[in-house]
């Protein structure tokens, strides 16, 4: 610490951290937070894999302790980014990055919930989301999958859930999102199982090659991925696994390596994480059977069955 410094404060957080916990720990040092030096709150905004979005091209929020401070911030983001958004204080920028991710993962395990209804109804819910999304207003596109993963929307939106029992309010939407979100492998789960059985086999001794176990495509990033989820209840059942991910060559957890997706030799393929370069058109022409929990083989549909 020393006099004139300017701090930023980026990770994900509940309201109020920047202000209640980081200044008094800073002013340790015996320097008066908002006068000795700057102190500001600056969410995170990154997409990794996202070749399009950029931190130079991403607006960047600020909300500084003062208005000196944000001042500050505001400049030295402007060197690095093409807009800043200044805001009136740390708690509206930190809870301005909650909103963005509850926002995401709210919508989320709404469509993630139409899906499991759609599956029970019989109706293709990637017809249904193609179609919602012909509406030029009041409808922005989400899509179904295996659950959620990363280290962003599996946890962030709890620390405000977390934060809002000190003023007596219960977030319902937040933790209702988190259950659905969470349920997600089981259903996939049954769906397997559903897809074994309708091929005359059961899930014991079942081969089975999962395709992309990161939680997102194109990255390596394994953190809270449900592919670990959906194997580890594949495994106790009895399952042989085997996987393919071009960004995780091994999996020590359950003692693989990244295999080649030669898809003939396993009685099902589940298509978890679709990733760049990986030719899903190939694999459903020589697999015998695959279950696509992305929708990305749906124009292949009568050789692969979808989430």
């Amino acid at each position: 610490m020393r006099q004139g410094q300017l701090i930023v404060l980026e990770s994900t957080t509940f309201p109020g951290t920047t202000r209640e916990h980081l200044v008094p720990l800073l002013e340790e040092s015996g320097l008066c937070a908002g006068h000795d030096f700057n102190l500001a709150f600056s969410p995170e905004r990154v997409d990794p894999g996202n070749e399009i979005w950029q931190i130079a091209n991403t607006p960047k929020v600020v909300g500084g302790l003062t208005d000196a401070c944000t001042d500050r911030a505001s400049e030295l983001y402007r060197r690095i980014c093409a807009t800043v958004v200044p805001v009136s204080t740390p708690e509206v920028a930190e809870l301005t990055k909650l909103l963005e991710n509850i926002f995401r993962s709210v919508n989320i395990a709404l469509v993630n919930e139409m899906a499991m209804l759609a599956d029970r109804m019989g109706i293709d819910i990637w017809e249904v989301v193609d179609a919602a999304s012909t509406k030029p207003f009041g409808f922005m596109r989400f899509e179904p999958g295996p659950g959620m993963g990363g280290h962003c929307l599996p946890v962030d939106p709890f620390y405000l859930t977390w934060k809002a029992r000190e003023y007596d309010f219960s977030t319902e939407f937040i933790e209702l999102a988190g259950k659905v979100n969470q349920q997600m492998p089981y259903f996939c789960l049954e769906k397997i199982v559903r897809a074994l059985n309708e091929a005359g086999k059961a899930v014991k001794a079942a081969k089975v090659l999962i395709l992309g176990v990161a939680y997102k495509a194109g990255v390596g990033d394994m953190r809270e991925s449900p592919a670990l989820k959906i194997m580890e209840l594949l495994r106790k059942r009895g399952a042989e696994l085997s996987y393919h991910d071009p960004f995780v060559p091994e999996l020590p957890k359950f003692g693989l390596k990244s295999v080649e997706p030669a898809g003939r030799d396993a009685d099902l393929v589940v298509l978890v994480t679709a990733h760049p370069g990986v030719d899903h058109g190939a694999i459903v022409a020589e697999a015998p059977l695959l279950l696509d929990l992305r929708g990305v083989t749906r124009d292949s549909a009568e050789r692969s069955l979808l989430l």
